[in-house]
């Protein structure tokens, strides 16, 4: 396909995947469940062939052509020569240009729909009336295995899913826009999430450059050889083998990769920007209900920002050849702000606005720019704590891309609880997030009992234990594990002696039953 066709296609192709919003108020009715999720399945095969189509016809590398247009180096070149070359860098540099960002859009677009697959199917639960038998969306069939096609559906109470955020991803590949669209607390939390999803962890060794000298035709050659990953102890026999016994090394350089949490651009963008937005509704719905708690004059802050904004928005008339438009503002914000009383002649501010100033800025990074990481930051927690190894390696769910299992550089991330942002999400936003000290710890314990059950026969209900790892290491209190869990306690004390079992056999039956289980 022509490439103007092709970017013109796929531009249209996602500007009219916005047109129909996801109503998550919806998602309980089973039809328009089915009606999102097959919609956005139909939608992701499309976008990824746009991608393959793209991929092959070099959008991955577009101004890599652009090295061979330029003035000729042959002769002399003439002025209209030297103009006509300029013109036509320009005209292939932006058709470069074009097809970068279609492919940044449509590679935005598919991480959007694959996370908002994710969460639908951790969130809905399919039910055969006949039999029982239950399956998630992506299992499911016309048919069920028992030839009746009878079905119940429910919310899955117990599954990892957030599907409040769905509406704010960027499901055509607009990021750009979105993170433009941003408060500017909304912007410094944005930040915040993308670097917690960035956590790094030690380098793995990718490949092994060495500097060597050798003898061929009684000629000395020195040659710089590249090896894989898999010749790191033995690159030495390698390179004997290949230039002979007498080859010498000059010098050598290991290659690291420095793997991230979640180890894709697109999708810590496309999380970042999703939790955020739920972020900023979440503050807007309760900001004046806070603020109202702790300000002393909310009429003053209102007309402040009042005059702030109408300045910032203000065109001026008339402008001096001496005077900018920022200056222009600037005055107008100092004019108008004395005339309201709110400053002083001496350009101070009054001071009951200046300490009310101080105490939104005050709440604004304590809890408003940390609701963002509190909320998925809780939600990764959950994800490794109630999924086994095995079912995080076939399954991502919310979270394409990332890692199954983190290292102690990564779980660094978890020794932070953002108190004041939990506090508020819990008391007004109706959520149950636990906030448990020395995150990284448990996760730690958790994976050492991964490898502990690894081979075993021993029935484990996962999402049951990584609530019993939260009360039992955590030190948390069982009715609080319960309720943020949707666990019975019975479910949770049940799983908690497992643990004990497994971590620290206290007779010689325990230690016995230990050693059955890893036979």
């Amino acid at each position: 396909m022509d490439s103007n066709k092709l970017i013109t296609k796929a531009e249209n192709y996602l500007n009219n995947i916005n047109k129909n919003p996801i109503d998550t108020n919806k998602l309980n009715n089973f039809e328009y469940f089915k009606e999102v999720y097959y919609k956005l399945n139909k939608q992701l095969k499309i976008l990824q062939d746009f991608k393959e189509t793209m991929d092959i016809q070099g959008y991955t590398s577009p101004y890599r052509s652009l090295s061979k247009y330029g003035i000729s180096t042959v002769g002399e070149v003439t002025a209209e020569e030297a103009s006509e070359t300029h013109r036509h860098n320009q005209y292939f540099r932006m058709k470069a240009s074009n097809k970068k960002n279609i492919l940044d859009r449509v590679k935005s677009a598919i991480t959007s729909h694959k996370i908002a697959l994710g969460n639908l199917e951790e969130y809905g639960l399919i039910r055969c009336n006949n039999c029982g038998k239950t399956y998630r969306i992506e299992e499911l069939k016309d048919e069920c295995k028992c030839g009746k096609t009878d079905y119940d559906f429910y919310v899955n109470l117990t599954g990892n899913h957030r599907i409040e955020i769905l509406p704010f991803l960027p499901m055509a590949g607009d990021y750009m826009v979105k993170i433009s669209e941003l408060s500017k607390w909304g912007r410094k939390s944005f930040k915040k999430v993308i670097n917690m999803l960035k956590q790094e962890r030690k380098g793995s060794v990718k490949t092994v450059t060495l500097q060597i000298r050798y003898k061929e035709n009684k000629k000395t050659i020195r040659k710089k050889v590249t090896l894989d990953s898999e010749f790191v102890d033995s690159y030495e026999e390698e390179v004997r083998k290949r230039y002979g016994k007498h080859v010498r090394i000059e010098k050598l350089q290991f290659h690291r990769t420095k793997p991230a949490i979640i180890d894709d651009n697109n999708t810590r963008t496309a999380l970042a920007i999703a939790y955020v937005k739920e972020g900023e509704i979440i503050a807007n719905t309760y900001k004046d209900e806070l603020l109202k708690e702790k300000i002393k004059n909310p009429d003053k802050l209102r007309k402040y920002d009042e005059i702030i904004y109408n300045a910032k928005t203000a065109n001026p008339k008339f402008l001096d050849e001496t005077d900018s438009v920022e200056d222009w503002k600037d005055d107008k914000i100092n004019e108008d702000l004395i005339k309201a009383k709110l400053k002083y002649k001496d350009g101070s501010l009054n001071r009951t606005l200046n300490i009310d100033l101080k105490t939104r800025e005050r709440i604004e990074n304590s809890i408003f720019i940390n609701l963002a990481p509190s909320l998925i930051l809780w939600d990764i927690f959950k994800y490794y704590l109630t999924n086994s190894q095995d079912k995080r390696k076939r399954q991502s769910g919310p979270f394409p891309h990332i890692r199954s299992e983190i290292d102690r550089q990564q779980r660094e991330i978890f020794r932070i609880t953002y108190t004041q942002a939990i506090k508020l999400l819990n008391k007004r936003s109706n959520e149950t997030i636990i906030p448990v000290k020395d995150m990284d710890l448990i996760l730690h314990k958790k994976f050492n009992l991964e490898y502990k059950l690894k081979n075993s026969n021993l029935k484990i209900d996962h999402y049951a234990l990584g609530a019993a790892m939260i009360y039992k290491e955590g030190k948390m209190d069982i009715n609080l594990v319960a309720k943020s869990f949707n666990l019975e306690h019975e479910k949770i004390k049940n799983e908690a002696k497992n643990i004990e079992i497994i971590t620290k056999p206290k007779n010689d039956k325990s230690k016995k039953f230990l050693e059955l289980i890893k036979g």
